[in-house]
């Protein structure tokens, strides 16, 4: 089944209750990969008197875009729980500026999943905020039954 991946994770995404209170959104995805989006609000700094974003939303960004990759790589779709984040912080984010969080699967075992990461903000792909290199679990397919129904509604015709 050929999924439309942006489409599920606007879907998907949306629904986790920390991305909702961080205002976390999908920009695109595909099998693999995953770009999201997450605005600056005020009650999420870290340091108010320097408007610097605290940390724990970062983390939490990084972890869910690499997370998703992760879960959008296996086939079918299914679920993989964080085993190992680790998380380089290069410079604080600039206030009142959306950051965007990229991961991308770069190898896949029987067991884990392999994934890296990067916060920035548009344009400056280049100078990121963090890097993250990551591992999942890859469940067994036991674990994600009954979501390929639900999948089915995400599904697009092959050209």
């Amino acid at each position: 089944m050929n999924i439309n991946y942006t489409q599920l994770m606007k879907a998907v995404i949306p629904s986790i209750r920390h991305c909702e209170v961080l205002g976390i959104s999908t920009v695109e995805a595909s099998a693999g990969k995953l770009k999201l989006a997450m605005p600056w609000k005020e009650d999420m700094l870290g340091d108010r008197d320097r408007e610097i974003i605290h940390g724990g939303a970062l983390t939490t960004l990084l972890d869910t875009t690499c997370g998703f990759a992760s879960a959008s790589a296996l086939d079918p779709w299914g679920l993989a729980p964080t085993l190992d984040l680790r998380i380089d912080y290069m410079r604080p984010a600039e206030p009142r500026k959306t950051v965007y969080g990229f991961a991308e699967v770069y190898r896949k075992t029987t067991n884990v999943i392999f994934t890296r990461g990067i916060a920035f903000h548009e344009g400056e792909e280049d100078e990121p905020i963090a890097h993250c290199t990551a591992t999942f679990m890859q469940l067994d397919k036991t674990a994600s039954a009954g979501l390929e129904d639900w999948l089915q509604q995400f599904a697009v015709e092959e050209a």
